[in-house]
């Protein structure tokens, strides 16, 4: 019993400074975690501004490349090539996601769900935005030669659509960034 005893005085500071150790190394790695959020949130929110000012500023260039398409619309005689270069090209705006990336693929259980929801609308957003712009490109390149107004009418629908999908990103954005979903601790 005696032996019992002194074993148990023993190992009663052992566990408790087990026990502590265990609550600083949690509370150490908790806030070591929201320091990481913290400078993660600000990263996507300021990508997010980006974002959307690059969008702000192709849109007016693709609404000018639509009325150049409508100047140009019954001229058999200039070529789709002619008309990109009358148009100054395509402009593509760019939306930035690199930081939404980084955590997606390695803390992403430290997000709330709202977060995480907002986020990844933001990010299928983008991809569709992308797969308007490999179909514009999949209409254009085969028809570079093509003085046709049946093209061109295509490349302008298609222009419309891509406006279309940037304008809805830019309100999704812009809601996100309203309601501070991404400026805020977790």
């Amino acid at each position: 019993m005696k032996h019992l005893s002194k074993l148990i005085r023993e190992i009663i500071p052992v566990i408790i400074g087990i026990l502590i150790a265990l609550f600083i190394n949690n509370w150490n790695e908790d806030r070591k975690d929201k320091e990481y959020l913290n400078r993660i949130f600000s990263a996507i929110e300021k990508e997010l501004e980006d974002s959307v000012a690059d969008i702000k500023d192709v849109i007016p260039a693709q609404m000018a490349s639509i009325d150049t398409v409508d100047v140009y619309l019954n001229d058999d005689k200039l070529p789709m090539l002619d008309l990109l270069n009358k148009v100054n090209g395509l402009h593509f705006p760019t939306i930035k996601t690199n930081a939404w990336n980084s955590i997606s693929n390695s803390k992403i259980e430290l997000i709330s769900y709202e977060k995480l929801s907002a986020l990844a609308d933001i990010e299928d957003r983008k991809e569709n935005l992308q797969l308007r712009f490999e179909r514009q490109l999949d209409i254009l390149f085969p028809n570079l030669e093509n003085a046709g107004s049946g093209k061109k009418i295509l490349f302008k629908m298609t222009l419309g659509d891509i406006i279309n999908a940037e304008q809805e990103l830019i309100a999704a954005i812009e809601e996100i960034l309203e309601k501070g979903i991404v400026s805020s601790e977790e």
